[in-house]
């Protein structure tokens, strides 16, 4: 594993991702700091559902209805009051050298360690015994003479017992800022698509896929000290079913969410995925004390880009395939995160 990336054992929290010097994930010094201050979830894994779950409610699963807590407003929000993100995982175990699937170009390295979690049937109201795995692989990539710090994410989940199915959509939720700086203001940001899901007053999605209206946000777009302002759902292929999204995406091709970048630093940062939706974020609720040599960290201090199914799919019919996990089943996801300075 290269020394420019550093994990631990809560969360499978990735704690450092570092570019030409700079740590480009928000984070703490120590484990016992993401205990005590970690509210906006800096790295952490999140399950088993990452974003909301309208109403706290599970109708219809098993033949029954589930009832989750409400943490945001009348929703659940990334697993409940104590998701796989305030978990202990088992690891970091090395399992050898990987390639990563899909990824174009030479990958030096390779290194490969395993994080392991098991979630009880009934962990926070969710039925079934769910073992989950996350797979972390580092390297290089030389491009254009440039050499770009590669990191990909493997999820794995299987129904393990307690139930006949369950539900699961994992993601990470890392915090990037290219320049080590106080707020994100002068990122220069792209994404790969015009398509999000509207928003409801409390982040549910009210529809189908429809044009972002605020930003054209498939050309570059630069984040300012105050806007625009994101935290939407975006879909990568509004033409595509969302039916047809497999439990399993891993056998999916990678496409890039997001490139970011910022002319100050001449830093660069490119997140691809083979998840069909992203949570695209600005920070602006972030609001951590400074503590043990940290800065404070406050709104717009980073942005997220959170791959993952579209939010609150289990509860709208033609989206619920995506996170219904069936026993004898896989969940599998891929991101990967690549950084380089000019």
């Amino acid at each position: 594993m290269t020394d420019e990336i550093s994990f631990l054992p809560l969360g499978a929290i990735i704690q450092s991702f570092t570019v030409g010097g700079v740590n480009i994930v928000q984070g703490f010094p120590t484990q016992e700091l993401y205990v005590s201050h970690n509210e906006p979830h800096f790295g952490e894994t999140i399950g088993r559902v990452a974003n909301r779950i309208a109403n706290a409610t599970l109708p219809g699963l098993n033949g029954q209805t589930f009832s989750l807590a409400a943490n945001n407003g009348p929703n659940t929000l990334h697993g409940g009051l104590k998701g796989w993100g305030k978990r202990i995982w088992d690891g970091p175990k090395p399992v050898g050298v990987r390639k990563i699937p899909g990824l174009e170009g030479e990958l030096k390295g390779g290194e490969t360690v395993e994080f392991a979690l098991k979630s009880e049937d009934g962990d926070q109201g969710f039925p079934g015994e769910v073992v989950a795995k996350v797979f972390y692989t580092a390297g290089k990539l030389v491009e254009g003479g440039k050499e770009a710090t590669v990191l990909g994410i493997e999820y794995e989940a299987e129904l393990a017992g307690g139930a006949e199915e369950t539900v699961i959509n994992m993601t990470n939720h890392s915090y990037f800022n290219l320049t080590g700086g106080p707020t994100i203001e002068g990122t220069e940001v792209q994404l790969c698509t015009p398509s999000h899901l509207p928003l409801d007053a409390t982040g549910i999605p009210t529809t189908g896929p429809t044009t972002f209206s605020k930003v054209a946000t498939s050309a570059p777009f630069t984040l300012g000290a105050q806007e625009p302002d994101f935290d939407d759902c975006f879909v990568v292929d509004a033409a595509a079913s969302p039916s047809s999204v497999p439990i399993d995406t891993r056998g999916l091709p990678l496409t890039k969410l997001a490139s970011a970048h910022h002319p100050e630093s001449k830093i660069h940062l490119e997140v691809y995925s083979t998840e069909p939706a992203f949570q695209f974020y600005t920070g602006k609720w972030i609001d951590v004390p400074q503590v043990d040599g940290v800065g404070a960290r406050g709104s717009r201090s980073a942005f997220c880009v959170e791959p993952s199914r579209f939010v609150n799919a289990y509860n709208v019919e033609d989206w619920k395939s995506q996170v219904l996990l069936k026993k004898g089943e896989k969940y599998g996801a891929r991101i990967v995160y690549k950084g380089w300075k000019e």
